[in-house]
């Protein structure tokens, strides 16, 4: 009997011997199929992290172009707007030699004592230059 437990132990023994024996050559073998995968997993995670990252550049950049867009056709309605006051300002002011006279007049009258000069056109529609100022 008890050669037949020394023998069952030998058997043992051996059959861990050789499956310690597989398990390493197998972990030898497959590890250099391992580090391509891992590496090529690698560089598909670099890939993917390449792609997102470009997308969001393009979408910063789509969405700079519809801001600047955005800005640029407010722009254009405010010129339109400025151009109408402009066009109402310059209608009303077209036949309405008093209104102009009243508003030459009251520029007259705050520049006075502020030490301007305004050239006032003569009959020859030359201006009357001054010669010296007079100093109080």
């Amino acid at each position: 009997m008890a050669s037949t437990s020394n023998s069952a132990i030998a058997a043992l023994t051996l059959v861990a011997a050789v499956v310690l024996a597989s398990s390493i050559g197998g972990c030898m073998a497959g590890y250099p199929k391992y580090k391509v995968y891992q590496q090529r997993m690698e560089g598909e995670a670099e890939r993917a992290k390449a792609e997102y990252s470009k997308q969001v550049q393009v979408l910063d950049a789509e969405a700079k172009k519809q801001s600047a867009q955005a800005f640029a056709d407010a722009e254009v309605i405010r010129a339109q707007g400025v151009a109408k006051a402009n066009a109402i300002i310059g209608e009303s002011l077209r036949n309405n030699e008093a209104y102009l006279r009243y508003l030459w007049i009251t520029k007259l009258s705050d520049a006075e004592g502020k030490g301007q000069v305004i050239y006032v056109p003569t009959e020859a529609g030359l201006p009357i230059l001054e010669a010296g100022r007079a100093t109080h």
